[in-house]
């Protein structure tokens, strides 16, 4: 478990970045993001409802072995949504490693 706490932003954006290219059912979802990130199911399934509440994601049902699976379609919206969210992302990971990395990595380029 990570010190760290996952905001809602980025529990969005994972979401949203594993739909880009292939519509997924919550089940899938929940597994390729557990594969780099703890995160329970219990915490992606609202995700999954908001974002669809909010027009990021459509829902559709596919029969699977004699029931149906409901699965997840990034739209426009979504897409314009993770393109925002990959850009602050990429600007407050630069912002955080000055501190962890690069402020350091000076520091001992100056005291060489």
């Amino acid at each position: 478990m990570s010190v760290f706490p996952i905001s809602a932003a980025l529990l969005d954006a994972m979401v949203l970045a594993v739909t880009e290219n292939e519509d997924s059912y919550g089940y899938k979802i929940t597994k390729d993001i557990q594969e780099k990130v703890s995160v329970s199911e219990s915490t992606l399934y609202p995700v999954l409802r908001r974002l669809q509440k909010n027009g990021m994601l459509e829902v559709y049902d596919m029969p699977y072995l004699g029931r149906n699976r409901r699965y997840y379609r990034i739209t426009e919206c979504g897409k314009e949504q993770l393109y925002e969210l990959r850009h602050e992302w990429t600007d407050f990971s630069r912002q955080i490693g000055y501190f962890l990395n690069e402020r350091n990595e000076r520091k001992d380029m100056e005291t060489s």
